[in-house]
């Protein structure tokens, strides 16, 4: 039989933002409920090592350390509700929420850090050997790639900035485009081209990503001649761009022309009272774990002052 609860604080998401979130609604004494959504975790849970978050000198596998935040959130009272929001009201008072076990709850603020999702090729190579050498971020796994061959998928700006970081760890880089001109942005372009480890293959598409146990090389298909043929790589970096999760809260919140919700310069404020944003559902430059839990924090403080502006 379906529910209806009563909160001083929902937070959606359990990426770093969402548990940070948590971690500092909870020692305020509010008692945060946090609604895990489709990817409990977030893309940590994606992600084999975890080496550039501060203190862990060794390092840390990604759904480890997601699995630390939830801990730490739990021991200061934070509770957790398995599904996700199916609809929201936010311009309502107070807010209102629908989860798919038909259960709904009203919220006097709302935490949105239901994050961002990097766009993927689709073939199921890529999704087997997902943290083996296929990656869709640079910044975060570019090091493990020391003295190897890489490949990047895409012509974009992002595409470009990863090739570009990537250069400093690899012994060389591949940009492959579907197409015979890149989208990116000329001062990118001329950057990468003058790279002399970077190269470019034109007129090509990803048809299987090569290897069992880890990426040895790429089939690709001439997107003109359909012809394939394959090449050698030891890691995959997918930079066709991300998709931010604010769908659902479409028509209601503003968002940049990417769909990434707006906030308040300073904060983690949208254009609704008592509704926050923190992590990469409002960060498309960034997109890191510790940045990510930097505007947790900064929301659960945030919907703290909320809410004791509403009681004086």
């Amino acid at each position: 039989m379906a529910s209806m609860t009563k909160e001083k604080i929902v937070i959606l998401g359990t990426g770093p933002a969402g548990l940070t979130a948590a971690i500092y609604a909870a020692r305020a004494n509010l008692s945060p409920l946090v609604i895990e959504g489709v990817e409990p975790g977030g893309q940590l849970t994606l992600t084999s090592d975890v080496e550039n978050y501060p203190g862990f000198p060794e390092g840390i596998m990604g759904p480890d350390m997601m699995t630390k935040f939830r801990q730490q959130a739990e021991r200061f009272g934070a509770r957790f509700v398995v599904g996700e929001v199916v609809k929201a009201e936010l311009r309502s008072s107070p807010l209102k929420l629908e989860l798919s076990s038909g259960d709904s709850v009203e919220a006097t603020s709302l935490v949105i850090s239901t994050g961002a999702s990097a766009k993927w090729l689709g073939i199921p190579s890529e999704k087997k050997l997902m943290g083996k050498g296929v990656s869709a971020c640079a910044t975060c796994d570019g090091f493990f790639f020391k003295n190897q061959k890489v490949a990047v998928i895409g012509g974009g700006d992002t595409a470009l900035e990863e090739a570009s970081f990537l250069s400093r760890f690899a012994s060389s880089v591949v940009l492959i485009h579907r197409r015979d001109q890149l989208r990116a942005s000329k001062i990118m372009q001329d950057k990468a081209k003058k790279n002399p480890k970077i190269s470019f293959i034109w007129n090509a598409a990803v048809d299987e990503i090569l290897g069992t146990d880890g990426v040895t090389g790429l089939r690709l298909q001439d997107t003109v001649t359909k012809a394939k043929r394959e090449i050698e790589v030891q890691g995959v970096f997918i930079a066709i761009g991300h998709q931010p999760n604010t769908k659902l809260f479409e028509g209601q919140l503003k968002t940049n022309p990417a769909g990434y919700l707006l906030v308040h310069s300073g904060s983690t404020k949208t254009d609704l009272p008592g509704v926050f944003a923190a992590g990469d559902v409002a960060d498309p430059h960034y997109r890191q774990a510790v940045t990510a839990a930097g505007t947790g924090c900064m929301a659960a403080i945030d919907a703290e002052r909320y809410l004791e502006s509403l009681e004086s």
